[in-house]
């Protein structure tokens, strides 16, 4: 262990922990669920959770929105992060990659950071414990690049069709001749596991963005998310679930401890 200077007591250098950033993506336009990232959820913008969710688990030296709205930064501060410039609306749109938004910040940040992870606003129910299990696992996961939550999918990929052009017939997705029964016929627990991705958590190594072009990298450590972790705020179904789940005590949001924002009297947005 080092002692107070950064020394360790058998005489050779400490090993300084890896630094970490947290971003928190929140960009403006949401289109199926209008304004999703500032509407309240239990009393405060969903942003808030997620903002929180960071800031709990104590894993980041800084928790950064990242947004190209104004509103969504004026907010964002207020429940404790930092946004020290707008992300150009150019990397705002409905179709813009991540790695753009991301690429951006990550060069025009006056820090440099060993790890990025991106703590997104959809997924209320997470939790600052999710991260901390995320960060703990990719350190201990040396031969990956980043990690990514995923589950176990409920509508399998081999019983997936694709349909002819005149939609008069279908074959499998998945070819499955090589099998002696196809994944299509056969039970859903006699098939093999096959995960999703969700939008709970992904932590990378900052080098995979200049190295590789992209988040991730090469080499992806899964992330198994539990319960309700990996609930994503998709539509207007989820937004109506996710009310329902913290009414009937079902689901725990991060504690937030500040009054909800209210610039002057509700949030507008």
């Amino acid at each position: 262990m080092p002692d107070a200077d950064g020394a360790r007591r058998d005489g050779r250098p400490a090993v300084s922990a890896p630094t970490a950033v947290g971003f928190v993506p929140a960009r403006s336009g949401s289109e199926r669920v209008p304004n999703k990232n500032v509407r309240p959820l239990a009393g405060h913008p969903l942003l808030a959770y997620a903002i929180e969710t960071a800031l709990q688990s104590g894993c980041f030296e800084r928790v950064v929105v990242s947004t190209d709205s104004e509103e969504i930064a004026e907010i964002a501060r207020w429940y404790g992060a930092s946004v020290p410039f707008l992300r150009p609306a150019g990397y705002a749109t409905s179709t813009s990659p991540d790695i753009e938004w991301l690429a951006y910040t990550l060069e025009h940040l006056s820090e440099r950071y060993d790890l990025f992870a991106l703590i997104r606003a959809t997924n209320p129910f997470r939790g600052p414990d999710a991260v901390r299990r995320g960060l703990e696992q990719l350190l201990a996961t040396p031969e990956a690049d980043s990690l990514r939550a995923v589950e176990l999918v409920k509508q399998h990929p081999g019983k997936t069709w694709r349909l002819s052009d005149d939609a008069r017939t279908m074959t499998p997705l998945l070819d499955q001749t090589h099998l002696d029964v196809a994944w299509h016929a056969g039970q859903y627990q006699a098939l093999p596991e096959v995960y999703v991705q969700n939008s709970a958590l992904e932590i990378a190594w900052t080098r995979v963005v200049t190295d590789t072009s992209t988040r991730e990298g090469n080499v992806l450590a899964p992330f198994l998310t539990h319960g309700l972790e990996g609930f994503n705020v998709d539509d207007e179904e989820d937004w109506e679930r996710a009310e329902r789940l913290v009414a009937a005590g079902q689901a725990a949001l991060p504690a937030v401890g500040r009054p909800p924002f209210s610039p002057a009297g509700s949030v507008s947005l």
